[in-house]
Order: C-alpha cells, then structure tokens, then sequence
C-alpha cells in the first residue's frame, strides 16, 4: 500500500497509553506520528507516575484537561474524540489496554510485541474479529526505504528463487558499561523473562517480521539454543536458530544483547540464485547488491530504484540520510491510510504494516525457540 498524501485532509487525532517522554518509545512516536502532518497528539494517560505523565503531556502540547491519571478515564472521556489510541506501555501489560480499546471502538496501534504468548495473540484476534475493531502493530524497521526497495526486488524475482537467508540483530546493552564504568538500569520488566524471554519479546519480533515481509514465507521448524551472558542474573540475553521456512528456504536468526561492539546491529543477508541483497540498519540508505555475473552495485534513493524515488521517502535529497524517526513516519503514514479506508466501512490494506495475524505467528515461532533450547531437538511450528 502506497501512501502518496496527495488530499489535504485534517489530521487525525492521537491518544497515547504509555509512551511518556523518558520512555523508550514514547518521543520516537510522537515526533514520527506528526511528521507528515497526518496525525496529532490531543489525549494520553503517558505514565502511571503523575509527574511523569503531566509533564510529558505538556512536552507533547496537549491540554492538561486531556492528561488523564489512567488509561480506563481516558477511554471513558475520549471515546469518539480520538481516531486511533496508541498503546506504548511495556509489553506484558499490553493486552488488557488493547482489548478495552478494541471492545470500546476506537482503533488501536499497538508497540511490538503485540502479546507475550500465543494464547494472549489468539485472545487479541477473537476480540478484533468480534467487535470488527481494527488493530495495527509497529514493526518500525518495515518503514525503512531501502528495507521496501529491497521487498520489491525479491517480488519482482531480481533475486531469482529465494534459497537462504541471515537475519541479525546483535546489541550490548547488558554487557558494556559507560563512559564512568557504571553498568546500565535497564526497565525493570526487562529484566523479568516470562515463558517467552524479553530478549526474544524485543529483538526476535522484529527479524521474525522483516522476513515475513521480504519473503512472504512463513517458519515450518526450527533448532535454537539460548543462553546467559551479561549483568543481570537468570535473564536470557544472546538467541540463536536455524530455521526451515516454507518454500524449501533456510534460515539463521541471532539476536542478542551481549554482544560487544554492537550498538544495534540489525542486518539482512538474502541470497537467491541470480543475485544475493544485504541492508545493515546503521547504514540504512544503502542496499548492496551482489549479481549471478560476479557485478556488485550499492543503490540508494538516487539509484535505479523502482520505490525509494517516490516523494514520500524524499523529504530531503538523496545523501542526507532518513533514518530510525523517518522509517516510524513511514508506518504511520501507511497506518493513517489504513484508519481512514476502515472509518469508511473499506477493507484496509496493510502493506508493510501488520495486524495481529503475523503476531501470533510470531508468538508460535518464539515459542518454538524456546521449546527447542530445553529439548536439545528440532522443534516443529505450530502453524
């Protein structure tokens, strides 16, 4: 789906549950969500602590009569004054706000990982389906250019069949220390792994996502191992898998944050039988190409590229980079679009943008990581 924001239309209006200004999350979404001029922040309840959610209200511009203490007031005041609610609080609380959203009308967008388990993911879509709600999760590197440049090469067959791929996401955030030698505080949820492990709920979602989209295959059976290395006691924090996907395709996932020298190391490696593509998250304009023929060839936005020359990926010219806050304009670009075909009674048409379906296929694959780590065996998906 294609969002050329061509109609001037009023933007929609926003809430926030979560989401405060010392949040992770919270300051990446409200800049990212106004970028385009299609969405504005009018309500939120951003924090559990007054301060915190007061001052991160005025941060963002709204009215103090529309700071709410909890996010039941808000849904109790706002509903049919806001056009989507955003859900941005720490993701095993994500569930009971997603479901008052969707039981009450108003759409939902929700931070990944959507839920912590499959059973919570099929509970989620039973309510959607029920109340016909409509439900949007934030994968946020799918908004990358390069990332859609690339999923358009492999649908077009410019790699040819789809043989194997690598998909990393290395970080280390649990084993380094700062500039004074303190060791990181991280949130305290992270630090409490449930059935799926934290590590698995931040990182894998994402690779597991990225392939589903570039592919369009989906996961059949995996083997995976899991371990401790950093800081913080009984907390997994360095995964890996090889996976066999649909399609006759290979698969290797390492995510981790444990791993020195690694800030955040996302990167793709795809190779098929006529060309192999690789993008690497810190250098994100770039897509390198490496042909059947033995050429080599770096695009960007001024290259040969069939998706990354339209005018919404060119706020500015091609060498000076977007990046992590352009990449999340981008959703919310394809999400704004999504919301208003479902106000108008239309199928809405996802595009790099997922409801919960992928979720809990996700939910299956991560729990099958975790199944094969303790049974020292290959482990089938649940499809």
């Amino acid at each position: 789906m294609e969002n050329t924001n061509t109609v001037p239309l009023a933007p929609l209006r926003l809430a926030f549950i979560g989401g405060s200004r010392s949040s992770a999350v919270g300051y990446s979404h409200f800049v990212s969500s106004a970028m385009d001029g299609l969405w504005t922040l009018v309500a939120g309840c951003f924090s559990r602590h007054a301060e915190s959610n007061q001052e991160s209200g005025q941060v963002y511009g709204v009215h103090p009569e529309r700071i709410y203490d909890t996010w039941q007031a808000l849904l109790a005041s706002e509903q049919g004054n806001i056009d989507a609610v955003v859900i941005l609080t720490p993701t095993p609380s994500h569930v009971d706000s997603v479901l008052a959203c969707m039981r009450a009308g108003i759409a939902v967008i929700c931070e990944k990982s959507l839920a912590v388990s499959s059973e919570q993911a099929r509970q989620i879509i039973a309510v959607r389906d029920a109340h016909q709600a409509f439900l949007a999760v934030t994968y946020n590197y799918a908004g990358y250019p390069m990332l859609r440049e690339l999923e358009r090469k492999i649908r077009d067959g410019k790699l040819g069949k789809i043989l194997h791929f690598q998909a990393e996401m290395p970080q280390e955030g649990f084993v380094r220390v700062d500039a004074r030698g303190n060791k990181p505080t991280p949130q305290a949820w992270r630090l409490a792994d449930g059935a799926i492990p934290t590590l698995h709920l931040d990182l894998g979602v994402h690779l597991h996502q990225m392939v589903a989209y570039l592919t369009g295959e989906k996961p059949l059976e995996l083997v995976s191992d899991q371990n401790h290395y950093g800081w913080f006691a009984g907390v997994v924090d360095n995964a890996g898998c090889l996976c066999q996907y649909s399609g006759n395709i290979q698969g290797q996932f390492w995510f981790s944050k444990s791993a020195l020298g690694h800030r955040n190391g996302l990167r793709i490696r795809i190779y098929g039988d006529l060309a192999s593509a690789e993008w690497y998250q810190a250098q994100p304009e770039e897509l390198t190409l490496s042909h059947v023929d033995g050429r080599r060839e770096i695009i960007d936005r001024a290259g040969q590229v069939e998706v990354t020359n339209a005018l919404r990926y060119n706020r500015f010219k091609a060498g000076h980079p977007a990046g992590f806050i352009e990449a999340f304009a981008n959703l919310y670009g394809d999400i704004a679009v999504g919301v208003r075909q479902f106000q108008q009674g239309l199928p809405w048409q996802g595009g790099a943008v997922y409801s919960a379906e992928l979720a809990l296929e996700g939910m299956h694959f991560l729990e099958a990581m975790v199944a094969s780590s303790q049974s020292r065996r290959w482990e089938t998906i649940q499809a």
